[in-house]
């Protein structure tokens, strides 16, 4: 069995997930955004906004400055000259992948429908018609969102008393339907996913395909191994969320294969697995800023094991007990993971606020200072903001304050 070094396996990954790639030279376009879907597969959607949606920060973080529709046409219109690229579908939680891909999750949809089925058996047996009225509502009058669709059918019981969790009856039939992969989401109107049916979304050919459940896991195992290019078997379920059992059974025949080939990572415990279509540069150069839900960091043992940097999300953690902000962006360069900062897109002063800016220990801060200015200022004028706004909060402030100025 081959032995990785711990910075053979880090270039690995990086190529796998696109740093290693040049960035167009001139405007990106359709085709540029389909290369960096080649590498990541998906795109994980969440709804804080602090900073910028979490499906649009990769493209930027691989591509950089692309233009504002690029990902909303590809995910949300469909022209005969232009086809949907993307989907929506449970994947590594709720993602755009690529429409090809669909099949591939038909058996979650099964099980999702059981599950939920039993989640919402109370609604089920309280209003036994709605479902059905959902999607001949849907059908009518698609795409569409959940709170006209309750206007539509005359209204449902509220269900608990906070925001998160005050849902209408027909939200959750919605919801049951988006899982089952009876609905799907059409549209979205700001962040309001707006339902239709999945034949008026999808092509037929890709609505017609139903592969056996073992052959759907071990393609969704290899796009996996493809995303990360050299991973433990427990990396590799977690980009899809699969089941363990699931997963191994899924490697092993890959392994058989000759598909993915088994390896030894240096500092690793468990065994690793590389893809045996991955590269492996010299060297990977550049910088960018990840956000929390990006692919290449979003399994935080792997992040520690690859790049020594543990990353923990704080969005849920009050505010006198977090470390380094509500939503932080590890600073990548050349290869390294060697900052972290808070970031918030204060649109209203049309500034990018920066309330905290931490090095990783040993890294070079005349070289980090300089770059992760350059790269603040980029992002910033990417979402249309004036400029960078630096706080009080962490050892790089003062001097990242000092060189965002002197970017102005």
């Amino acid at each position: 069995m081959q032995t990785m070094s711990i910075e053979t396996a880090r270039r690995t990954a990086l190529a796998a997930q696109g740093f290693a790639d040049p960035r167009p030279a001139g405007e990106v376009n359709r085709r540029h955004l389909q290369r960096a879907l080649g590498r990541t597969k998906l795109l994980q959607l969440d709804s804080v906004n602090v900073a910028v949606r979490a499906h649009y920060m990769p493209v930027y973080s691989r591509l950089g400055a692309y233009p504002a529709d690029l990902v909303d046409d590809a995910a949300w219109s469909h022209r005969s000259r232009r086809p949907r690229l993307l989907v929506e579908y449970w994947a590594h939680e709720a993602s755009l992948i690529p429409v090809e891909d669909w099949p591939l999750l038909r058996w979650r949809m099964r099980e999702y429908g059981g599950a939920w089925r039993r989640k919402f058996r109370t609604l089920l047996e309280r209003a036994p018609q709605l479902v059905d009225d959902v999607l001949a509502a849907v059908k009518d009058l698609g795409p569409i969102g959940a709170g006209a669709l309750e206007r539509e059918l005359g209204g449902g019981q509220k269900q608990g008393t906070g925001p998160w969790w005050n849902r209408t009856d027909t939200k959750h039939a919605c919801e049951l339907l988006f899982a089952m992969g009876e609905l799907t989401t059409g549209a979205r109107r700001g962040f309001e996913r707006l339902y239709d049916l999945p034949e008026r979304v999808l092509p037929a050919d890709v609505l017609a395909a139903d592969p056996e459940d073992d052959v759907a896991v071990r393609g969704l195992v290899e796009r996996s191994a493809q995303a990360l290019g050299v991973g433990t078997e427990a990396d590799l379920r977690d980009y899809y969320r699969l089941s363990p059992a699931q997963s191994k059974q899924a490697v092993a025949e890959l392994v058989e294969d000759g598909l993915l080939e088994p390896v030894t990572v240096h500092g690793w415990r468990q065994p690793a697995y590389r893809h045996a279509g991955a590269r492996v540069p010299r060297k990977v150069t550049g910088r960018a800023l990840l956000c929390p839900f990006d692919p290449l960091i979003w399994e935080r043992s792997r992040t520690e094991r690859l790049f020594g940097f543990r990353y923990r999300i704080e969005i849920y953690v009050p505010e006198p007990k977090r470390q380094y902000g509500y939503y932080v962006f590890p600073f990548l360069l050349d290869g390294k993971l060697v900052a972290r900062v808070d970031l918030k897109a204060d649109r209203a002063a049309g500034v990018l606020r920066v309330p905290g800016a931490f090095a990783e220990p040993g890294a070079d801060l005349a070289a980090v200072v300089p770059e992760l200015a350059g790269a603040l200022g980029d992002m910033a004028a990417w979402l249309g903001l004036g400029g960078v706004a630096v706080g009080e909060r962490g050892d790089l402030a003062t001097a990242l304050r000092t060189a965002t100025r002197g970017n102005d």
